[in-house]
C-alpha cells in the first residue's frame, strides 16, 4: 500500500518549456480562427487551458461551443508539438534526481495535476523524458475550472490502484497561487516551488504548507515529505 499521493504540477514546476505553450495557444487561435492575440493579458500561469480557452473566447466573441473548443485544441497541439524541440526549454533543478528517489520508493505514488490537456501534457514530458514517472493524471480535459482537478486524481487512484488516500496524505506540488488553492480543495498539502513566474515572497502570501526556491536539495525536499 501506498501510504502517500504526490500530484506534480507540469509548466514551471517540472519543466519550462521556453515559452511552448503560450506561443502555441496564440498560434492555434490564429490558424483556426484568424484571430491574432500574444494572450499578454489573459492569465496563463497556473490556469487550466481549457480556462484559457474560454476567456479567450469571450473576449473575441467566439462561442465556446465543444466544436470551437475541440478546432483551438487541435490548432494548439499540433503547434505545440512542433515548438518543442525549437524553443530552447529546459528540466527544472533537482527534478530527475527527487523524481528517481520517489520512484524507487515503496510508499509514494507519483501522479499529474495540471491545467495541461492530457496530450498536450504528454508532448511536453515525453520531450523532456519525464513522462514514465507518472501513473496517472488529472487534466484540463476534465475540468476547466482546477480546484475540481484534485477530486479527478483522488478518483482514478482508487480507480487504478484500489486505495483511497485521506486528504493529509496527498501532497500537491506547483509554482503558483492556483496549485495553493487547488490542494486547499481537496484538504490536501500544498507545496509551492518558486520556479514559475512567482517569487517565494509571492507564494508565501498564499500560505503554502511547504515553500522551496526549487528542487534541488533533493534530501531536504525527501526530509520534509516524510
Amino acid at each position: 500500500m501506498k501510504s502517500k499521493l504526490l500530484l506534480f504540477d507540469i509548466d514551471g514546476t517540472l519543466i519550462s518549456s521556453g515559452g511552448a505553450g503560450e506561443t502555441a495557444l496564440s498560434l492555434g487561435l490564429k490558424t483556426q480562427f484568424g484571430i491574432e492575440d500574444d494572450l499578454k493579458n489573459i492569465e496563463i500561469a497556473g490556469c487550466t487551458d481549457s480556462g484559457i480557452a474560454r476567456r479567450v473566447f469571450e473576449k473575441h466573441q467566439v462561442e465556446a461551443s465543444p466544436e470551437n473548443l475541440a478546432a483551438f485544441f487541435n490548432g494548439y497541439l499540433s503547434h505545440l508539438s512542433r515548438l518543442l524541440p525549437q524553443t530552447g526549454g529546459r528540466l527544472l533543478p533537482g527534478i530527475v534526481p527527487l523524481l528517481d528517489q520517489l520512484q524507487a520508493r515503496g510508499d509514494v505514488l507519483l501522479a499529474l495535476l495540471t491545467g495541461n490537456l492530457a496530450r498536450g501534457a504528454e508532448l511536453k514530458l515525453v520531450h523532456y523524458g519525464l513522462w514514465d514517472y507518472f501513473k496517472f493524471g488529472a487534466f484540463a480535459d476534465d475540468h476547466h475550472d482546477r480546484n475540481e482537478l484534485g477530486r479527478f486524481a483522488q478518483a482514478r487512484a482508487l480507480e487504478q490502484h484500489g486505495q483511497v488516500f485521506p486528504p493529509q496524505s496527498i501532497y500537491v506540488l506547483g509554482d503558483t497561487p492556483h496549485d495553493i488553492s487547488c490542494a486547499r480543495a481537496i484538504g490536501a498539502k500544498a507545496v509551492a516551488i518558486a520556479t514559475g513566474k512567482f517569487t517565494s515572497a509571492q507564494l508565501a502570501e498564499h500560505t503554502p504548507d511547504y515553500l522551496f526556491e526549487d528542487l534541488s536539495d533533493v534530501e531536504a525536499v525527501l526530509k520534509t515529505l516524510d
